[in-house]
């Protein structure tokens, strides 16, 4: 891929990665001489899970560049050959969250020992739940059930189907107001993976485009508030029900715009940690190598 071409990114509707959006709207990809173009699913038809676990994103829906969570970018990487990691980082200072419903009984991590907990499974959220409840738990006590998007965790939370569930800002805050109680918070971690054909010379002038909204949104959050909300009002369409005794606007109120940070070049030392954290617990292939998916762009 030359610079200059248009670059097909997946666009994940999710709050870590508003600087996409931010970056695409304003045209800074534009003024990096870039033709970004954002693929979404609509939400509307998105059952259970927004990345597709099956097809290739790289190759069956012809993507340059996507974001997924880092442990599920080693995953698709290597057993679909769904293109390289390319980055990686924290994204933004917005953890997910354990929250549990107030009758269970649950006062903190060690009482979610064989206790049903909603996760996404295949978006590697489950991989970063799994870490941080192995620093309070047995690995063989830990119970995570797929229960999808954070609306389908919510309602499955508020339903009984599970006692605990994992979700992100602003879905966190949505808990708080259902009366959910919030048990504790762990790190979230993405990774960028690109197509084999992209070039160095377009990566970079994205992460400039991507870094100029960063910079943009730290230094006036409270003006990209309406955009960050957009992201919980979409899915008041999708799930009314979850919203139907809320207080929307005291809830608006009380959600905060993130820091966001800037994605970082792919460290195979670092990833090559993660990738022996998953064959340990036979999450990944024995034979997967770190030389065969991290391909960092230069």
């Amino acid at each position: 891929m030359t610079h200059g071409s248009t670059v097909q990114v997946f666009h994940l509707p999710f709050s870590f990665m508003l600087p996409q959006r931010v970056a695409a709207e304003r045209g800074y990809f534009e003024a990096e001489g870039l033709d970004v173009e954002l693929l979404e699913r609509d939400r509307q038809r998105v059952d259970w899970k927004y990345v597709p676990a099956s097809e290739t994103l790289t190759g069956d829906v012809d993507v340059d560049l996507y974001p997924v969570c880092k442990w599920e970018s080693l995953k698709r990487t290597w057993s679909l050959e769904d293109g390289r990691i390319v980055a990686h980082g924290a994204f933004a200072d917005l953890p997910y969250t354990f929250h549990a419903r107030p009758d269970a009984g649950i006062e903190g991590p060690a009482d979610l020992a064989h206790v049903p907990i909603a996760v996404n499974r295949r978006t590697g959220q489950e991989y970063t739940a799994m870490r941080a409840l192995e620093e309070h738990l047995d690995p063989e006590a830990i119970e995570l059930e797929h229960h999808g998007m954070p609306t389908d965790r919510l309602r499955a939370l508020r339903d009984g189907e599970v006692e605990a569930a994992t979700l992100l800002d602003p879905h966190s805050t949505l808990a708080d107001h259902l009366g959910f109680e919030r048990l504790f918070e762990f790190e979230n971690h993405v990774g960028i993976v690109a197509a084999a054909d992209l070039d160095g010379e377009t990566f970079e002038a994205f992460v400039r485009a991507y870094e100029r909204a960063v910079e943009e949104i730290n230094a006036s959050p409270e003006a990209f508030r309406e955009g960050y909300l957009e992201m919980l009002e979409a899915d008041a369409e999708v799930a009314p029900d979850l919203f139907s005794d809320v207080d929307l606007e005291a809830m608006r109120e009380s959600v905060t715009v993130p820091t966001y940070e800037v994605p970082e070049p792919a460290d195979p030392d670092d990833l090559e940690e993660h990738l022996e954290w998953m064959k340990d617990r036979n999450l990944i292939d024995e034979g997967a190598t770190i030389e065969r998916v991290v391909a960092p762009v230069r």
